[in-house]
């Protein structure tokens, strides 16, 4: 039985697009570890409450309902992928969003989510 759903013959113009195309399977490798980080409902809500500005870990356990071991875990994952970065003052460690494109990140995703209901 043969599958419709595969094509015999490519576009003339993917000749020309395939290593282009090759290099973005790449790239979506680290997109999808990307997107893992951000699929854990915690680290989400970690940088949407970020996204309103700089809080310490404590403020975000308290926000969280968390303790504070459970949400440095969090956030030392969100450091690693370069999501948020962090600057002590005395005793306390505040964190922010790592720049713009984290915030745009959160922004976009806001605004796809309101439109989805409503």
């Amino acid at each position: 039985m043969k599958n419709s759903d595969i094509c015999e013959t490519h576009s003339p113009q993917f000749a020309e697009r395939r290593p282009k195309l090759d290099g973005m399977l790449l790239e979506a490798s680290g997109l999808s570890e990307l997107f893992k980080a951000l699929a854990d409902e915690t680290r989400t809500k970690i940088l949407y409450l970020l996204s309103d500005g700089d809080l310490c870990v404590c403020e975000l356990a308290e926000l969280l309902g968390m303790s504070l071991p459970a949400v440095s875990h969090h956030l030392r994952l969100l450091k690693i992928m370069r999501l948020v970065s962090n600057r002590r003052d005395g005793r306390q460690v505040f964190y922010t969003l790592q720049d713009e494109h984290v915030a745009d990140l959160i922004r976009i995703a806001r605004e796809h989510f309101a439109e989805s209901i409503g």
